[in-house]
């Protein structure tokens, strides 16, 4: 019985085995090219996300120091006292609807002067896409970068709880007036940002956030 000789491969396997491994090929390099878009869509979702968290701490921690003012105890109504002094640091807006900007003061003094001074001028807003903070009178500074985000949407919605402090009198208001005797009026604002990575249109990210004024405003005295 003869044995064949083996002489190697055919075209036609070669030709099968070239086939095979183009299919491989392809379907490795899809693969890594969806891996990579997928790692590229993550890493512009995070630095997305963190360039909105930081540009919200920083406005949500000057919105937090509004009406700040050095002499507050001159604006509290105390007992044997004719009226109080109004808190030149107290206007913030907006009030009472949503806007895409904010003004505030508070202050810088080291001895007050019960004045705004220009590096007490304060605020926030949306420019071409690009969330501004003004630190003193005219100086507005870039929080977010262009090239890197374009923020969609911004809005900071003011909430107004105001509670009478009548029970603390001794004499009651007349009921024809609800707005008589002392008041406290706590404010909070409800921060929303919406942005989209100038890199991919399709990355989007929004944050909201609730910003609790510390510094209350006080109006109002006890009837005499």
């Amino acid at each position: 019985m003869t044995r064949r000789t083996q002489h190697g491969l055919s075209l036609v396997e070669l030709l099968i085995a070239v086939v095979i491994s183009l299919f491989i090929a392809a379907a490795g390099s899809t693969l890594l090219a969806s891996s990579l878009r997928a790692n590229r869509v993550l890493l512009l979702e995070a630095r997305l996300m963190q360039d909105l968290r930081t540009s919200a701490d920083l406005i949500s921690r000057n919105l937090r120091r509004a009406g700040y003012w050095g002499a507050s105890s001159a604006g509290i109504w105390t007992r044997g006292t004719s009226g109080v002094t109004t808190n030149p640091y107290t206007a913030l807006s907006p009030a009472p609807a949503a806007s895409d900007a904010a003004q505030f003061h508070y202050s810088r003094d080291a001895t007050e002067n019960n004045a705004i001074d220009g590096n007490e001028q304060f605020g926030v807003r949306l420019r071409n896409h690009v969330l501004q903070m003004q630190l003193g009178a005219g100086n507005w500074q870039a929080l977010t970068d262009a090239n890197t985000l374009e923020v969609t949407a911004f809005s900071i919605t003011p909430t107004l709880q105001d509670i009478s402090l009548q029970d603390a009198c001794d004499k009651p208001c007349p009921a024809a007036q609800p707005t008589c005797g002392p008041h406290l009026q706590v404010r909070s604002l409800a921060l929303v940002i919406s942005a989209r990575a100038t890199a991919d249109a399709h990355v989007t990210r929004s944050l909201r956030s609730s910003i609790r004024v510390r510094n209350d405003s006080f109006t109002g005295i006890c009837p005499a």
